[in-house]
This record gives C-alpha cells, sequence and structure tokens, in this order.
C-alpha cells in the first residue's frame, strides 16, 4: 500500500475518532461507574466492534445496507433502542457510595454491541474506506492494513477515553456530582438513540 495513501488515512480516521460519538459516550459512562476495572473490557469490545463492523462493510454488507430499506431499518432501531435502553440505565444509576463494578463480560459486550451496530458508522465505512484504496493494487492486503490500522486507532481512542474517565471517577465521590455526570451521559446516550433512530437512509 502507497505509504502517502496510508498516511492520509491515518490523519483522516484519527480526525474523525476523537470527535465523541456514541460508542465514546458509553465508554465515558461506563469508566465514571466502573472504574479502571472495565477499562480493558470495554477497549477490547470497541476493537471487537469496529473490525466487524469495518470488516462487514468492506465485504459487502455496507451495500446490502444502502440497497435494502428493510436491513437498514432493522440494524437502524436495534441500536437505537440499546442506546436509548443504556442512557436510561445510567439516568438511573446508584449515586449513594462506590457504584459496583461493571461485570466485564459486560462492559465488554456492550461496547460491541454499540461500536458493530451503529448503522452510521456503517454508512461511514462505505463511502469513507474506498477513497484510500489504489484499484492497480490487490484489494485484500489494503483491506487488510487499513482495517488493522482503524481497530489499532479505535482501540487507542477508546482507551484514552477511558483513562481519563477512570481518573475522574476517583476524584468525584458525592452523590451530588455523580448525579449529575449520571443524567449528563445518560441523556447524551439517549439523545444518540434518538438521532440513530432518526438517521435516514441515503439513496442507493
Amino acid at each position: 500500500m502507497d505509504p502517502a495513501l496510508w498516511l492520509a488515512f491515518v490523519a483522516a480516521a484519527a480526525t474523525m475518532l476523537v470527535i465523541p460519538g456514541p460508542t465514546i459516550l458509553l465508554v465515558l459512562g461506563q469508566s465514571l461507574g466502573g472504574g479502571r476495572r472495565s477499562t480493558l473490557p470495554l477497549v477490547a469490545g470497541v476493537a471487537a466492534g469496529d473490525f466487524v463492523a469495518m470488516s462487514l462493510s468492506l465485504a459487502g454488507l455496507g451495500a446490502l445496507l444502502a440497497a435494502s430499506a428493510t436491513a437498514f431499518t432493522v440494524l437502524k432501531w436495534c441500536g437505537a433502542a440499546y442506546l436509548v435502553w443504556l442512557g436510561l440505565r445510567m439516568w438511573r444509576a446508584p449515586v449513594e457510595g462506590a457504584p459496583p463494578p461493571l461485570p466485564p463480560r459486560r462492559a465488554g459486550w456492550q461496547a460491541f454491541v454499540v461500536t458493530a451496530t451503529n448503522p452510521k458508522g456503517i454508512a461511514f465505512f462505505v463511502a469513507f474506506v474506498p477513497q484510500f484504496l489504489d484499484a492497480s493494487r490487490p484489494f485484500l492486503p489494503q483491506a487488510a492494513i487499513l482495517v488493522a490500522t482503524f481497530v489499532t486507532l479505535g482501540a487507542s481512542n477508546a482507551l484514552a477515553y477511558a483513562l481519563l474517565a477512570g481518573r475522574l471517577s476517583g476524584a468525584i465521590q458525592r452523590p451530588g456530582p455523580r448525579r449529575v455526570l449520571n443524567r449528563a451521559g445518560g441523556s447524551l446516550l439517549i439523545g444518540a438513540g434518538l438521532a440513530t433512530a432518526l438517521l435516514g437512509r441515503r439513496p442507493a
């Protein structure tokens, strides 16, 4: 793969990833509640979700979703409902005392589902990745490099946000500030779910 093309992909992907979306909102909220114990499962879930979403997009799932209104609608509403459910749970999370650590499997699974089923992310991969593929070179090696690069960048970005939230979690012990954070994060997740539900399908 052309190094200049790869560096352009790294710069574009890093710029896109640093802007918080539903996945990062989930990572922040759960890291505040679960502390550092939930960091690695969350990062692993994000990495797995990015790998699945990007790989399936390159394999043709993105084209299917772009062409099938039914497939797009099902995925959209499943993702939206899950985000709203997570937001409601965070809104109602207990604020007295330290919250119980998030079970590792649940943390990783939630991060995976939110990342892998985000239709906006899949649509982004379909529109974004082909710009960095050289039609004169074999497809599979280029696709493997781009997937590995994006997964690494996505996991690193999630890790940075999770560690930051973990530090804040240790500093915030009073019920008042914790309640504000829970409700702010829950509201953002619910808003992200509603925005996903209202996401329109682009014409094929």
